[in-house]
């Protein structure tokens, strides 16, 4: 009898880490789009990590929601609906079957916000409004949903390109890794703007000196930061270029160089929008639109953080918007808004190349990509 219950609990345990090995492959990828033609608004897909299959798993309405972001806790989602005026959605996540629900929404203070993001501890977030030049900072509630906004702040400024840059055009609010300093980058203004976030009352707080200015015209346009946080990597939306960037212990950037993210032989209309470090740290990408269709790989200096160009990659498609590299390093997945598809990618860990794997998501208008464990 006893060496029955000692098989019985041996066969639970090995099932139960079975399932829980089996559950660690598996990722939701939550999918923004733009919904002026066939989409629906957000999409959830079941992504394995290790073999790249996917499935569809559900979607939900909502207005032009290009930009998501999830909360720490991951039972939450966050989207900008990028519209005139636009608005922030919050909702709710079911991790055990993919399911959103919608728990409500506010203004987003200002016109088309194109960029969210969250706190680490899941209590601010954080839009950045593209044709008005606004930023808007919102509490979240206990049940996730997004209280009115602490703060919103006004860029006013213009920069050489007349027709792109007649006023101020906020495209990102990315966090350091202290959870304090807010970088905005401003497209229309050429500059990265620099902010202290009060974690107590949600108010932004100036840097004293309140910029770091990219070249004339660059257009910068979105930031990530290395997983060291000690490096910050700028996309230059309107010259193509990468400008790397010490953070100093104070939170202000430090030029350390600028280098093009488009092809070597390339001379055509430029329109650069996305960038991403790998999870590792050894390598960065950077997606490039207009006649490019490409992403631009380099290698990261372990020792001061700057890049060195390996290679450039057909994205396969058509307008490469967003990006992202699933939480494993095994996969890049390329949203091609104006060929509706993601295209899968296999990262080769090592080299850091691509290689087509010949799946694909189709879906109309793809922008955002965002990941979520499966529970």
């Amino acid at each position: 009898m006893l060496r029955s219950v000692f098989l019985f609990v041996g066969l639970h345990l090995i099932l139960g880490l079975s399932l829980r090995s089996q559950n660690a492959k598996d990722q939701f990828l939550i999918l923004g789009t733009y919904t002026s033609e066939q989409s629906d608004g957000v999409y959830v897909y079941k992504f394995n990590t290790e073999t790249g299959e996917n499935s569809f798993v559900s979607s939900v309405k909502t207005s032009n929601p290009s930009f998501v972001a999830v909360s720490p806790n991951k039972k939450f989602v966050y989207v900008v609906n990028e519209d005139d005026p636009g608005n922030v959605t919050a909702f709710s996540f079911n991790r055990s079957n993919g399911q959103l629900a919608q728990l409500n929404q506010q203004p987003s203070h200002g016109r088309h916000p194109c960029y969210i993001t969250i706190d680490k501890n899941g209590k601010w977030v954080i839009v950045g409004n593209y044709s008005s030049g606004t930023i808007a900072v919102y509490p979240t509630n206990k049940d996730g949903s997004l209280g009115s906004a602490t703060d919103s702040v006004l860029h006013e400024g213009s920069s050489v390109n007349s027709e792109r840059q007649e006023a101020a055009h906020v495209h990102a609010t990315v966090l350091n890794k202290n959870n304090k300093t807010l970088y905005v980058p401003d497209l229309g203004m050429d500059m990265v703007a620099m902010y202290n976030l009060d974690n107590k009352t949600g108010k932004l707080k100036e840097f004293p000196t309140p910029f770091v200015a990219t070249e004339p015209g660059a257009g910068p346009r979105h930031l990530d930061i290395h997983p060291n946080g000690k490096y910050a990597y700028l996309m230059e939306e309107m010259n193509g270029a990468v400008s790397v960037y010490k953070i100093e212990n104070d939170g202000y950037l430090s030029l350390l160089q600028n280098i093009s993210g488009l092809p070597r032989d390339f001379n055509g209309v430029v329109g650069s929008a996305d960038i991403h470090v790998s999870p590792d740290g050894k390598f960065l990408y950077c997606s490039n639109r207009g006649e490019s269709n490409t992403i631009g790989i380099f290698s990261i200096n372990q020792s001061n953080g700057q890049l060195n160009w390996i290679d450039h990659q057909s994205t396969l498609g058509k307008t490469p918007r967003n990006f992202n590299i699933d939480p494993t390093g095994n996969f890049l997945l390329v949203a091609n808004q104006n060929s509706d598809e993601v295209v899968i990618f296999k990262r080769d860990k090592q080299t850091g190349l691509l290689t087509d794997t010949g799946k694909r998501i189709n879906v109309s208008k793809p922008v955002c990509l965002k990941w979520i464990p499966v529970e």
